[in-house]
């Protein structure tokens, strides 16, 4: 450790599975010239995954919850001690692939003070394929797109900016050249959220409303009105395993219930019944041609969802 100063606050949320292990070991194994924290919050697991941790590295925090609780209310417990200048968000099933990337990293935003957040690339455990690493905020048109499938068009996608350009089939996922570019972003996925914590003193922290999906997309709209930049620097990349934590239909359920909820805090009123709309709209296209060619137990669950918007 090189001063008293506190350099990065590395915030990870465990609520089951042995991929941490990994993940924290590979911060150890790449950080050693950086003074830094490690605050673990321990989401009501059943093995009790915080006291294993602690016996291993007996420095980190351990913050451990009964209840389980939801993304942002969780990651909040750490923002709100978090002592570095700046602090990480990082899933538990990450593993860091390049020496020095925090280091680099910090070095960049202290040359770029008008940046609030970053990400690095995020790759696929054969640490060559891209993942989607957040997107463009989903106004009405965007939300069109997706629903209707739009954004999967070759070309148009690059004019539409998606609000998520995640998923495997769509073209700008397997777009390398987008991926390999540093660019501004309007959100970036909290697998990897790097914030200035000066600028995340004066946002604030994580909307609560927002149990899981949507809290990244409300909190870097937060950063940007108050002139926070938003940045991807793929020149740094983690491995992101990606264990899915609810099922499917949850995930799909909570997502467009806090896209709904996401315009209630952040657009005009007369958005919501559009993009209600919208939503049921998707969800019905979903039913059939997810019916048509994925089976019908993807169907059920976008009915289910269907019901719920």
């Amino acid at each position: 450790m090189r001063s008293k100063t506190v350099d990065l606050s590395i915030i990870i949320i465990v609520t089951k599975g042995n991929f941490v292990f990994d993940c924290i070991k590979s911060i150890f194994s790449t950080s050693s010239a950086l003074n830094f924290e490690i605050i673990v919050i321990d989401n009501a697991s059943k093995e009790k995954m915080g006291e294993r941790l602690k016996k291993l590295y007996p420095k980190i925090k351990i913050i451990r919850r009964e209840a389980n609780g939801g993304f942002g209310e969780n990651n909040n417990l750490g923002m709100k001690i978090a002592r570095g200048r700046y602090v990480l968000l990082l899933n538990d099933d990450t593993k860091i692939l390049d020496k020095n990337i925090f280091e680099e990293m910090i070095t960049w935003m202290d040359r770029h003070q008008t940046v609030g957040v970053a990400s690095c690339a995020i790759m696929e455990s054969d640490s060559r394929t891209y993942q989607g690493s957040g997107g463009s905020f989903p106004t009405l048109f965007r939300v069109f797109c997706w629903m209707l499938f739009i954004d999967d068009i070759p070309f148009i996608d690059n004019l539409i900016k998606p609000y998520h350009p995640m998923h495997g089939f769509s073209p700008l996922y397997k777009n390398e050249a987008f991926f390999k570019k540093p660019h501004k972003q309007d959100w970036l996925t909290g697998a990897f959220y790097l914030m200035r914590k000066s600028a995340m003193d004066k946002v604030g922290f994580f909307d609560e409303d927002f149990f899981l999906y949507v809290e990244e997309v409300d909190l870097s709209y937060r950063f940007g009105k108050l002139g926070w930049e938003i940045w991807y620097l793929p020149d740094w990349r983690v491995v992101h395993y990606g264990s899915a934590t609810i099922g499917n239909e949850r995930a799909l359920s909570y997502e467009m219930q806090n896209i709904k909820l996401f315009y209630k805090k952040h657009y005009n009123k007369w958005q919501l019944p559009i993009v209600t709309a919208l939503l049921k709209l998707g969800a019905l296209v979903r039913i059939i041609v997810f019916g048509m060619f994925k089976g019908t137990e993807v169907a059920k669950a976008y009915f289910k969802v269907f019901k719920v918007i």
